[in-house]
């Protein structure tokens, strides 16, 4: 199960989702070949090609949702505690693996018009812009990227050149990241939609067999979340939290999915990427492995903090329920079981160099200092126009005698500005109006007056140049509690509060009861007692059948391991022919 232990590690989650038998496969006649027990978090996988009385395969995971399950339920239960923990300063990274077909992007997206199929990724943004307007004295940055993998290509998804290839670069301090990836600021839940929209439009899909709009790519949609707050010591701490929601291309047979042209190519390097993935776990699992080959593929080197290193980590396996998808959803059951295994060291991202917070925070001190500036340099001159017009005996209006405070700077100097302009204006046109003045004269006046209202819409320009550019600055710093109703607010922490106690009583249940099974079976091989030979021998005979029937199972799974060897080295072989061929046409 995962979970924290002494040493600060953390284990990959990982839960399992089975999709309904869907039309298609009912026509057909397929059996179902899945049982799920959700109380227990097992899988249970029957071969439809068994001989008779073989035991089915059981595997246990940190929780299994079956087709009647809801996305709120497998959000609240498994994702809502990682999203928190994102917005706490950590990395977390959440994928869907399996078969073409299986669900994976419904589960990451879902339906996005319907609230209750909308998947991981928009229940996400809400989540996480409802926890920003609700904190008290904290400045939030939200920032989302998009890109896609592509045949082993990195494409940005949010660029307006698509042909262009992206480069993966290695900071030694900030680790795997991508040359020239756009990142646009998001202010709330319907603009960072809308980038994701603007992405989906040309995420690479196509039509198989297995799925009539099936993934072609790897997608990764990556929200960058920077808090700053004061902290015991009076410093602002600024921590950052980064959240990988990423959508796997399916896993699947090129002999099943009946696809022509680019698909055959897409496929060979989709399972070359996902099958880099597998090793990177086995390496990581097998605890006798010295390199863990993460630059096997750009899938890999990605993943790389999620898989090992500084990252909480959620694996959704998502299955096919039908026989005719046994061996896809036993190697998925089988990928995994063994990343269950992963153990991750995550910490919390404080007080980083390169953080977007910092750079605005201090932009904004410093157009507010020129705008303070031009306002104050307003100030002065509207006094001493005041003290002109005193002399002159005129009386002051009731605006010039106004006291501006540090909100009415902009608009003190607007004023001032506009009292500058009509007086020009008026003296202007007294130049005009005035007939004791040579004619040359008039027209040296007049331009050094027209140089004067150039230099003053000039002015007024930048100032209002200045404040836009401060405005937007400033409203792309997101501060929570504004607009937020208090009693309405505390409502709904406590509803959130209980849904999270809710799920955490059901994690606990499950690991209880299936720590309990273990312990029955210890418990009753030591109470046996026997009333004769006979219940003895009987009992034994029982007991030999069992673990008979265990060997036989074991000796299954050696087989099917060996005939998924087989069956990934056909395809390794039909990737490497088919890069020989592209090669031989170059």
């Amino acid at each position: 199960m995962a979970g924290k232990s002494r040493s600060g590690c953390e284990a990959l989650k990982v839960v399992a989702r089975c999709r309904p038998m869907s039309r298609k496969e009912e026509a057909a006649g397929y059996e179902r070949v899945l049982e799920l027990d959700v109380k227990l978090g097992q899988v249970s996988i029957r071969n439809p090609r068994a001989a008779p009385g073989e035991l089915p395969k059981t595997f246990t995971f940190d929780a299994v949702y079956d087709a009647s399950s809801k996305q709120a339920d497998l959000y609240d239960e498994t994702v809502r505690p990682l999203i928190d923990s994102v917005l706490q300063g950590f990395n977390g990274t959440i994928f869907a693996y399996g078969q073409t077909g299986t669900g994976k992007t419904y589960t990451m997206q879902g339906a996005w018009a319907e609230p209750e199929k909308r998947g991981i990724i928009p229940i996400s943004f809400e989540h996480i812009f409802t926890h920003i307007s609700r904190s008290q004295n904290q400045q939030y940055l939200v920032r989302a990227s998009y890109l896609e993998i592509y045949q082993e290509e990195i494409r940005d998804l949010l660029a307006k050149d698509q042909s262009k290839k992206l480069e993966l670069k290695e900071n030694p301090e900030t680790g795997v990241y991508i040359k020239d990836l756009s990142s646009f600021v998001t202010k709330n839940v319907k603009e960072i939609e809308h980038v994701m929209n603007l992405g989906s439009q040309t995420r690479s899909v196509g039509s198989t067999n297995m799925n009539e709009h099936s993934s072609r790519s790897h997608a990764i949609f990556l929200i960058t979340i920077e808090c700053s707050e004061t902290g015991p010591d009076g410093e602002e701490h600024i921590r950052v939290g980064k959240l990988n929601l990423v959508d796997l291309a399916g896993s699947e047979r090129q002999s099943k999915m009946g696809a022509h042209g680019e698909r055959p190519k897409e496929a060979s390097k989709i399972n070359l990427s996902l099958s880099a993935l597998g090793n990177v776990i086995s390496a990581l699992v097998d605890g006798k492995s010295t390199h863990i080959p993460y630059r096997d593929s750009k899938l890999t080197r990605l993943l790389q903090d999620s898989l090992g290193g500084n990252a909480k980590t959620i694996m959704v396996a998502t299955l096919g329920p039908a026989s005719h998808s046994y061996d896809e959803s036993l190697s998925t059951l089988r990928f995994a079981n063994r990343a269950k295994n992963i153990k991750n060291k995550p910490r919390v991202n404080e007080d980083p160099k390169d953080t977007l917070l910092r750079e605005f925070q201090e932009e904004i001190i410093r157009l507010k200092a020129q705008l303070e500036k031009r306002g104050m340099l307003g100030k002065k001159r509207r006094r001493s126009s005041r003290r002109k017009k005193a002399v002159d005996g005129e009386s002051a209006t009731e605006n010039e005698g106004e006291d501006d405070n540090e909100d009415g700077l902009e608009k003190n100097m607007e004023n001032y500005l506009k009292e500058q302009k009509e007086r020009l204006e008026e003296e202007k046109a007294a130049i005009q109006d005035d007939h004791s003045l040579v004619s040359e004269e008039k027209q040296k006046l007049l331009q050094e007056k027209e140089k004067m209202i150039e230099d003053l819409r000039k002015e007024q320009e930048a100032t209002e140049l200045l404040a836009t550019k401060y405005k937007a600055m400033e409203s792309k710093l997101l501060i929570g509690g504004r607009t937020i109703v208090d009693h309405t607010n505390e409502q709904q922490k406590m509803l959130e509060l209980k849904r999270q106690e809710i799920a955490e009583q059901k994690r606990r249940e499950r690991e209880m009861q299936q720590e309990m099974l273990l312990r029955d079976e210890e418990t009753m091989e030591l109470r046996e007692t026997y009333t004769s030979l006979q219940q003895e021998v009987e009992i034994k005979t029982k007991k030999l059948k069992k673990l008979y029937a265990k060997l036989q199972a074991v000796k299954a799974e050696i087989q099917d391991q060996h005939d998924e060897y087989i069956r990934v080295r056909q395809d390794l072989e039909e990737a490497q022919n088919e890069q020989t061929r592209e090669l031989k046409l170059k």
